[in-house]
Order: C-alpha cells, then sequence, then structure tokens
C-alpha cells in the first residue's frame, strides 16, 4: 500500500482567496506520480493555534505532510514557531542557514535587514533544507508516524527545493509504487460528450477514471495500479481511443510526454518539415502567439479584423457577396503563393447582430490549404470575447493538427 500524503497550505492570502494555491496543485501531481496517496489539501491563514493544532492531527493520521509558506522574515510567518511549539521542538539559531541568508543579500549587492535573522531559528532536531533561490530555508522532521517537510511559499523556490532535495529525501526513506496514469487529450469535444461516449464501456473497480476540463482541452485519465497489467489496461485505452477518434491530440503516460496542442503541433511541423503562414481575425494573433516556439516553421503571421483588408494585403479580386469559403480559398492561395509557405492557415468568422458583443455568438470558418488541396471546419463559439478569441485561435490550429496527423 503506498504512503499516505497531506499538503499543507499556510497563508492568509491562500485562505482569503487572494492567492491561488498552485503550489499545492502541483505538488499534489507531483507526489502522485511518485507513488503517494494523497489525502488531503488544507489551508490555514496566519494563525498559530490553528497551525498548531492542524499539525498534530496531521501527524496522527498521515505517513508524509508538505507544508508550504510561513517561512519568510515578517511578523505574519509563523510555520517554523508553529512547528517548534507542535512537536516540542525548541527553536535553535541554525549558524549555516543564516550565513545563506546573509550570503544572498551581499552577493547581490544589499544590506541584508535585520528580519530576515528570523529565517534562521529552526525546530531543533530538524534537517536543514538549504534554499539556493531565495531566503527561506526548508526543513524536514518526524514526529508521531509522519514525516514533515517545510518549504518556501514562493513557487519558483518550492519547486526547486522539492526537485533538487524533496525527491531523492522521499525515495531513500519511502518504499514507493507509482501509479499507471494514462492521459488522453481531446479538443473540439466537450466533457458531457465524452462521459456519454464511453459509458458504456465497463472499466473495473481498480481503474480510476477522471477528467479535467480546462480552457485549452479536455483530458481523460485512466489511474491504475502499479502492478496492473499494461496489456490490459491498453484493451481500455484502445476502446476509448475508437470512442473519440480525431478529438484525441496527445497521449500522455509514463513513456510518452504530450504537452499541449501548439506543442503537438511544434513537434509534427518540424518531423514533417513544414512551413505555415497564419491569416487571424477574431483571434487577434493569439494563433500565432500560442505557436510562440515556431520560430522556424511560421513563416508568417497577419491579424486583420475584416476579410477586406486580407484582399488588399494580398492583391485579390473581393467582393462582399462572397461566402466565408469563397473568400476564404481565395486569400488562403495567394498568401500560400506569395509567402512560400507549404500551408497557409486562415480563420474568418460572422456574427450576430448582437447589440452587447460579450453576448453574441460568432461562426468561425477556418480553411487550410495545402499540397493536397482545401480543407475546412466550421464552428459556433459563444461566451465572453476572450473565451471567443481563445476558442477560435485553437479550432483554427486543430485543423492544423488534425491535417499533420492523417497525412503522417
Amino acid at each position: 500500500m503506498n504512503p499516505t500524503l497531506e499538503i499543507f497550505s499556510q497563508g492568509e492570502e491562500i485562505v482569503t482567496g487572494q492567492t491561488v494555491d498552485t503550489n499545492a496543485a502541483w505538488l499534489s501531481q507531483a507526489c502522485v506520480n511518485m507513488g503517494f496517496t494523497v489525502t488531503r489539501h488544507t489551508a490555514v491563514g496566519d494563525r498559530l493555534d490553528e497551525l498548531i493544532a492542524l499539525l498534530k492531527e496531521i501527524s496522527s493520521r498521515a505517513d508524509c505532510c508538505i507544508c508550504t509558506g510561513g517561512l519568510g522574515p515578517t511578523s505574519d510567518d509563523l510555520t517554523a514557531q508553529a512547528a517548534s511549539l507542535a512537536f516540542s521542538m525548541p527553536l535553535h539559531f541554525d549558524t549555516k542557514a543564516f550565513e545563506q541568508i546573509s550570503s544572498f543579500f551581499r552577493n547581490r549587492g544589499r544590506t541584508m535587514p535585520e528580519s530576515n535573522r528570523k529565517q534562521a531559528y529552526l525546530p531543533s532536531g530538524a534537517i536543514r533544507i538549504d534554499n539556493q533561490w531565495g531566503t527561506a530555508p526548508g526543513f524536514t522532521l518526524q514526529y508521531n508516524r509522519c514525516r514533515f517537510v517545510f518549504l518556501p511559499g514562493v513557487p519558483f523556490e518550492m519547486q526547486h527545493l522539492f526537485n533538487e532535495f524533496v525527491k531523492c529525501f522521499f525515495e531513500r526513506h519511502y518504499t514507493l509504487n507509482p501509479k499507471q496514469l494514462i492521459t488522453l487529450k481531446t479538443i473540439g469535444i466537450g466533457e458531457s460528450d465524452i462521459q456519454t461516449a464511453i459509458a458504456d464501456i465497463t472499466i473495473p473497480p481498480e481503474i480510476q477514471l477522471g477528467f479535467r476540463a480546462g480552457p485549452d482541452h479536455i483530458e481523460t485519465k485512466l489511474l491504475a495500479p502499479a502492478q496492473y497489467p499494461r496489456q490490459k489496461l491498453d484493451v481500455y485505452i484502445d476502446t476509448i481511443k475508437s470512442r473519440l477518434g480525431d478529438f484525441i491530440f496527445g497521449i500522455a503516460d509514463d513513456c510518452n510526454h504530450c504537452d499541449d496542442l501548439p506543442s503537438t503541433i511544434d513537434k509534427m511541423m518540424r518531423d514533417q518539415q513544414r512551413t505555415a503562414i497564419f491569416i487571424e481575425t477574431i483571434s487577434q494573433g493569439l494563433m500565432a502567439a500560442k505557436c510562440a516556439i515556431a520560430n522556424d516553421w511560421l513563416l508568417e503571421t497577419h491579424y486583420q479584423r475584416s476579410p477586406a483588408h486580407f484582399a488588399d494585403r494580398f492583391s485579390v479580386a473581393f467582393d462582399d457577396i462572397m461566402d466565408l469559403p469563397s473568400q476564404a480559398k481565395s486569400i488562403a492561395n495567394a498568401a500560400r503563393n506569395q509567402s512560400g509557405a507549404d500551408l497557409a492557415l486562415i480563420q474568418l468568422y460572422s456574427e450576430d447582430n448582437a447589440i452587447d458583443k460579450q453576448d453574441c455568438t460568432i461562426t468561425i470558418y477556418n480553411a487550410l490549404l495545402s499540397p493536397e488541396g482545401l480543407r475546412h471546419s466550421t464552428h459556433t463559439i459563444g461566451g465572453s470575447v476572450k473565451r471567443k478569441q481563445n476558442q477560435a485561435a485553437l479550432l483554427a490550429l486543430d485543423l492544423l493538427r488534425r491535417y499533420l496527423q492523417n497525412t503522417n
């Protein structure tokens, strides 16, 4: 059985919602990938009595706990003091920690404020975790059944300390059997439609099926025990793949990494040695921005609000009575020829007559001109202006992705 782990976040700004606790999400994913069973996320504000009480609670129910935040130099940074009182481990002055804090300021040509001296006081018996990226050292200690790890709340520092120290520390102290996580990433299909498509697939109870909806794509996850035969797991993966079809743009598991749609497109464009030109309207340059790493295959990108401006730019005949497909084909053909790109991806749109642009619905017409001919897709998008912009960019890029995957 895998050891249990809790995430404990400290800070009034987290409890009140002023700061989103991205640390907890990042740590949970990292620890699950290592083989821990994450059982709880808890957050407490800057109240010493509540911090002490929760630390005592966790010490009797979890095998491990990662605490973030509250290690700074100000009066509301109470974590070290709370741990000292909760576990009867008096604070002591760590001279090595103090030297590291002093050096941090000295190396930057600054004088260390006296308040930072507080960060060198650690619970007696704790193991210091050196912080090369900030002033707050972390520390780890054992109390009752639980091994506690205390890390700074600054995400950049926390992640470095976890990767440089905590991972190796956990591997030495725990027997970890990471579960098998398979993530199917889709675009162009909603979460409820995915659920409907795979509803009649009988998945055994030892395999957890879950969904995660984000602004750019939806993830369907299968989490299986470490010892579950991969051949059997592949049967369920293949069945889900057959139901979702081309909506899947990537699959991630222990051996294969898949990030997001733009990264998937970037890899295929490089592998196939293709070049492209983007022509954007409602996405307002976001298509190109999402492909910012494409500095070799994206030859040109153009943004205008109306097709008439593109007609002028590429010197093509334009008539207001032309429908969107005709406009797109004419402009894409001229753009591809003039740029010398292999592919021309163009996005045009029409909108209803709603007075409030936040409420109006738009129809997106995407076209991709390739040596094999013209491919196109049509979508209706609603919601805020920002949502329409993002969805328009993604759906246009998805047309490119489908072409690349089907011609590879």
